[in-house]
């Protein structure tokens, strides 16, 4: 399969930024791992689009988190991103699937629910955080994306999200675009992106014909409007770690420890992310009770 990756752009004479990315086979790796049904793969997928545009914002170490809670089936959906290209994310029931929606397509609203928010806390490597937070206007994640934008951070913005799911629960394509007016946008640039986003086709069509990131701009913006900055490679990525999971164990306490030990005679923890397993035997519980 092509290689997944994210290209930054400028456009219109710098009125406006635009970002784009192919994520199909990072939404593969969270479906394998989660063993997610189609409309769980649909919801889980477009957040971790949003991510890896959102992430590509940051710079190197600086990363965010995104909680939706919408309230629906699904229940809440998490993505970790940072400004490398890297994202992982989870959702709290992957097996969560409903016939297709009256336009034919999966119905992502009904599992992301409309009654709660959608959260996103910035770590750039400060002892602040930036933590912005807005209500689901629509379950579709795009829509509830370009909301966030506009209200939280007061850019006026347009975000597609697109997850096209194969009959046998495979990701067929995947990706999304964000277009971003900077201050001073003219109205005709304006009229033009919306007349381009009248027009188009879904994004997960575009993908799955085969376009590219930068042709994916270029039906939202027009060809001869853009000037792509740089190009990234993305991918599903996670950091956990044994280590990781030392400091959350040495963290509650040694009376728990001692019951880790006594009742199971171990302990063994699981990503919530990439359920990866690790194991801790009774003699590296006890080095932890001393440590």
């Amino acid at each position: 399969m092509t290689q997944d990756y994210l290209v930054r752009a400028l456009a219109f004479n710098d009125e406006v930024r635009a970002f784009s990315v192919r994520s199909t086979q990072t939404v593969q790796v969270a479906q394998d791992k989660h063993y997610t049904w189609p409309t769980a793969s649909a919801a889980l997928g477009r957040s971790m689009t949003a991510g890896l545009m959102m992430g590509s914002m940051l710079k190197n170490e600086e990363k965010l988190t995104i909680t939706i809670n919408g309230g629906g089936p699904i229940g809440q959906i998490i993505v970790d991103a940072n400004g490398k290209g890297e994202v992982r994310g989870y959702v709290t029931n992957p097996q969560t699937h409903f016939d297709l929606n009256e336009h034919g397509k999966l119905d992502v609203a009904r599992a992301v629910g409309t009654e709660g928010s959608l959260n996103v806390v910035k770590d750039i490597g400060m002892r602040d955080f930036f933590t912005g937070s807005t209500p689901i206007v629509s379950g579709e994640l795009g829509e509830d994306f370009t909301y966030y934008f506009a209200t939280s951070e007061q850019v006026p913005s347009a975000v597609g999200l697109g997850v096209l799911v194969n009959p046998d629960n495979t990701i067929k394509a995947a990706g999304g675009f964000i277009i971003q007016l900077m201050p001073g946008a003219s109205e005709e640039t304006i009229s033009a992106i919306e007349q381009h986003l009248g027009a188009m086709e879904p994004v997960s069509k575009l993908i799955d014909k085969g376009l590219s990131p930068e042709q994916v701009l270029e039906e939202v913006l027009g060809e001869d409007n853009i000037r792509i900055i740089d190009r990234m490679d993305v991918e599903f990525k996670c950091n956990c770690g044994k280590e990781k999971f030392s400091t959350a164990i040495k963290g509650l306490g040694n009376a728990e420890i001692d019951s880790m030990i006594k009742e199971d005679g171990g302990a063994e923890v699981e990503c919530h992310f990439c359920r990866e397993k690790y194991h801790f035997s009774v003699e590296e519980l006890e080095a932890l009770k001393e440590a």
